[in-house]
């Protein structure tokens, strides 16, 4: 076929074959096997260090990836890489080639692709296309909701969407906006004032209908519905009041109300910052439960954060995504309506990190009667995917909630934790910390605020601290510049673990953070945001030790992994080390927020170090920044569910 050899040696060198390393692919390439014509277990047996068994495994690995392969087929003529092949068969299934010969435009599906791209895709394979193919304008159509999404919203105004699609030079946006309606995969709502505050304006005011995609308002309205039946269908546990009144000695009111509230009530929330005693409350919540013979399942959104919840409880924690049993990539669970927790009582730590498909998840998995406990800092960011369940539910004021304020963390962490304080009520005090818990240093450019992290890292704080390296992790709110990620890593790289990269760019002993859920894999797999250090590194195979025990990464997967002594402080949240970096690069400064610079300085145990380069708009974002707006609709539909589902 047509541009057959060049897909094949595009296949070979992007990672696409499970089992073929960079090496291995170069030796194909001059061994002249330039198609899967060329292509047998006898040709294979014949490269270097490639043993016939080895080569038949090379063989079956190649025919498995043959859904792949025929996407690699589409895209190389239409001059697009051929590594998006994987993602696209992610997204697409098995049947990904046909679906995209037939509407190339469901390229769109994928977030890392450009209009540009899907367009070009369209005209390589689709004979005589126009850009005013009605295939355009649906897609388009889900295209803009899809990218409102990544930045939190679960639904925009129409009137919005429309503007979008004539930007995109759509030729008629409503007949779009009409076609992504009838394909099912947009739904329209009605703008009503019960919308969140932080909807904005435009919807609370009654601007228009809202349009959102398919699987946003069916998450929405399942947590909504959930929650209301989980509030109707819980029984007390025992006599909570006098439950909680015998662990008094070890808890304040605010955290003796909030033991009440979890032992009585379908669904409570408990908030407060760092060292207000949230784990103490957890803790009593399990103990009297458990006292009383029911089952308690303990949950949190990151392996660190439940690992962590784990150690102050006492009970055995696990994050969310293996509580629920995902199932790989699919973004399905095991667990469910038709099969629900064994759980009588469920506890979400880091519950502002819930974004609303996993939130569905979680409610729908508790059965009647559960009692479920959200404990969460709404002062922290957002969650990364669509939503704002947390703040949704605290605005509804419709669930019994206590926000915990009396600040109990002192000897252990009193300077952190008085300085998140500060910054969670708008203020940036001075720093005056004599115990060097808190430290920080100045720098007048990018370029010096790198060099000062490298120091700090590989150095002064574990010489002045003894706080090793490897309990170090640098946060920063941006990926590019001087002190960026990827320019971190690299400096620490060089000095921590320099190498030449064997698979993948990962050689063993580096620290590398997952951007993805595997939990496929084998043993353990690993969740999004979750980090680990390389044991080894082989035969395009690299093995991890995450929190949850080591995985074997090969393939696609291996795509999903960065390295992770630098990290954004999105990917930061719901995890705490012993020492935290934070940086704050002048490029930061139109990002920065009162919620982010919360989140990146909680991250820290025992030691903060803030390498300050962003000038005075660090003070501006504290003082007047609060979280992004994000438009959604839970907050009007569980007020509309709680009130449905009350009796009169």
């Amino acid at each position: 076929m047509p541009g057959q050899e060049a897909a094949f040696e595009q296949f070979c060198a992007a990672g696409l074959w499970p089992g073929l390393g960079r090496s291995l692919a170069t030796a194909i390439a001059e061994a002249g096997i330039a198609s899967p014509d060329d292509l047998s277990a006898g040709t294979l047996a014949k490269l270097p260090r490639v043993s016939p068994a080895r080569a038949e495994k090379l063989m079956t690995a190649f025919e498995q990836a043959a859904p792949v392969y025929d996407v690699v087929m589409l895209l190389v003529p239409a001059g697009l890489p051929a590594r998006l092949a994987g993602r696209i068969v992610e997204t697409l299934g098995k049947m990904a080639a046909p679906i995209l010969s037939d509407d190339p435009w469901r390229l769109l599906e994928l977030a890392e692709v450009k209009v540009t791209d899907a367009d070009r895709l369209a005209v390589s394979a689709v004979a005589g296309v126009q850009r005013a193919d009605p295939r355009r304008g649906r897609a388009m159509t889900a295209w803009a909701l899809a990218r409102a999404a990544r930045d939190g919203h679960t639904a925009l105004p129409t009137e919005l969407v429309m503007s979008v699609l004539a930007g995109e030079q759509v030729p008629d946006p409503p007949a779009a906006v009409a076609a992504a309606l009838e394909s099912g995969r947009v739904l329209a709502h009605h703008a009503t004032s019960d919308a969140s505050p932080e909807a904005g304006q435009e919807a609370a005011e009654g601007e228009g209908d809202l349009l959102g995609l398919e699987r946003y308002a069916m998450a929405e309205d399942a947590v909504a519905d959930g929650i209301a039946r989980l509030l109707t269908t819980a029984e007390p546990v025992a006599d909570a009041a006098a439950a909680a009144s015998k662990a008094a000695g070890d808890l304040d009111d605010a955290q003796r109300q909030a033991v009440e509230y979890a032992l009585t009530s379908g669904v409570s929330l408990l908030t407060g910052g760092p060292g207000t005693g949230k784990s103490r409350t957890v803790a009593a919540v399990v103990t009297l439960a458990e006292a009383r013979g029911r089952r308690v399942a303990l949950a949190a959104p990151t392996g660190r954060a439940a690992k962590r919840l784990e150690e102050l409880t006492d009970a055995p924690a696990a994050t969310v995504h293996r509580l629920l049993g995902a199932q790989g990539m699919t973004g399905s669970f095991a667990r469910g309506e038709a099969w629900p927790l064994d759980a009588d009582v469920v506890v979400v730590d880091e519950s502002s990190m819930l974004d609303a498909e996993l939130a569905a998840a979680l409610v729908e998995a508790c059965a009647d009667g559960t009692h479920l406990l959200l404990v969460g800092d709404p002062a922290q960011l957002p969650s990364i995917g669509a939503g704002r369940v947390l703040g949704d539910l605290l605005d509804a004021a419709v669930l019994p909630t206590t926000e915990l304020t009396t600040l109990y963390r002192q000897a252990e962490g009193g300077s952190i934790a008085r300085l998140a304080t500060a910054v969670r009520g708008g203020e940036l005090p001075v720093v005056d910390d004599p115990t060097r818990e808190v430290v920080v240093i100045p720098a007048a450019s990018a370029a010096e605020a790198a060099h000062r992290t490298v120091q700090l890292v590989t150095d002064a704080i574990p010489r002045a601290l003894g706080i090793a390296a490897a309990d170090v992790q640098v946060v920063t709110p941006v990926h590019r510049g001087d002190a960026g990620t990827v320019a971190l890593n690299a400096a620490l790289k060089d000095r921590l673990n320099p190498g030449e990269g064997t698979v993948s760019g990962f050689d063993p002993g580096d620290r590398v953070v997952a951007t993805a859920n595997h939990l496929d894999l084998e043993p353990v797999g690993f969740a999004n945001g979750e980090v680990g250090t390389v044991t080894a590194a082989r035969e395009g195979t690299v093995t991890i030790a995450f929190p949850g025990g080591p995985v074997h990464v090969s393939g696609k997967a291996l795509s999903d992994l960065r390295h992770g002594w630098a990290i954004t402080v999105h990917r930061a949240q719901g995890s705490e080390w012993p020492a935290v970096v934070s940086v704050l690069p002048v490029e930061a400064g139109g990002l920065l927020s009162r919620p982010l610079v919360y989140t990146g300085f909680t991250r820290a145990q025992r030691h903060l170090s803030i390498v300050h380069a962003c000038g005075p708009a660090l003070v501006r974002a504290v003082r007047q920044v609060g979280a992004r707006p994000r438009r959604t609709r839970l907050t009007g539909l569980l007020r509309a569910a709680v009130k449905s589902a009350t009796p009169s």
